[in-house]
C-alpha cells in the first residue's frame, strides 16, 4: 500500500511527464489555449495511459524480457523477445487511441473537431510510450503498481496542460510584449511552472 501510494503521488508531482521529463510538449503547447479542450485531451491521456500500461507490463514481464516464457516449459528460459517492446507497446497504445478517437467522435463533436489532429497523434505521444518505457526500468513488483503508476501520470499530464490552458486564457487580457506572444510567452511559462514542480522533488514519501 505504502509502495503505490508513493508511486501515485511521484508520478504526478516528483516524475511530472511534463515538468520533469518534458514529455508530450507538442500536444501540451499545441492544445493548451482552451481550458476545456485541454481537459478533454488530459482525460484521454490518462485513459489510454491507465489501459495501455497494465497490458504492456503484462507482456513485458510474461512475453517479452528475457525467461519470461518459461511458463510455457524450460526449453523456452532462454527465449528473449525484448526487441519487439518498441512495436508492441506502440500497437497497444495505437489500438486503446483509435478507441477513445471514435468515442470522442461519437459522443462530442464538438471536442473533436477542437482537438483536431491531436487526437489521433496521442498515438504517438512520447508521454504515453514514456510511461511503458519507464515502467520497464523501474521494475514495478506486480500490474497494480504499473497501473498505478499510470494513472498518477495520465493526472500529473492532465494537471500540467490544464494549469496551462488556465494561465493562457487570462494571457489573452494580459499586456504581453509583441514578440513573445503565442510560443514564446508559453515556453516561459513552462519553464517557470518546471522550477515550481522542483519544489516536491525535496518531498519525503
Amino acid at each position: 500500500m505504502e509502495l503505490a501510494l508513493s508511486t501515485f503521488v511521484r508520478s504526478i508531482f516528483v516524475d511530472n511527464m511534463i515538468f520533469a521529463y518534458y514529455l508530450g510538449m507538442c500536444s501540451f503547447l499545441a492544445v493548451s489555449k482552451n481550458v476545456k479542450t485541454a481537459m478533454g485531451l488530459g482525460v484521454a491521456v490518462t485513459f489510454i495511459l491507465v489501459c495501455t500500461l497494465p497490458i504492456n507490463y503484462m507482456l513485458e514481464n510474461y512475453v517479452l524480457k528475457e525467461g519470461a516464457l518459461t511458463w510455457l516449459g524450460p526449453e523456452y528460459a532462454d527465449v528473449n523477445l525484448s526487441f519487439l517492446a518498441f512495436i508492441l507497446f506502440i500497437a497497444i497504445i495505437a489500438a486503446f487511441t483509435q478507441l477513445v478517437e471514435m468515442v470522442v467522435e461519437k459522443f462530442s463533436p464538438s471536442l473533436y473537431a477542437s482537438l483536431g489532429i491531436f487526437l489521433p497523434l496521442i498515438a504517438v505521444n512520447c508521454a504515453i510510450l514514456g510511461g511503458s518505457l519507464f515502467m520497464q526500468q523501474k521494475a514495478f513488483p506486480n500490474v497494480g503498481v504499473a497501473t498505478i503508476y499510470g494513472l498518477g501520470s495520465g493526472i500529473g499530464w492532465m494537471l500540467a496542460i490544464v494549469g496551462m490552458a488556465a494561465i493562457r486564457e487570462k494571457l489573452a487580457y494580459s499586456d504581453i510584449p509583441k514578440p513573445l506572444k503565442g510560443l514564446g510567452i508559453s515556453f516561459i511559462i513552462t519553464g517557470l511552472m518546471g522550477m515550481a514542480f522542483m519544489c516536491f522533488s525535496g518531498m519525503k514519501i
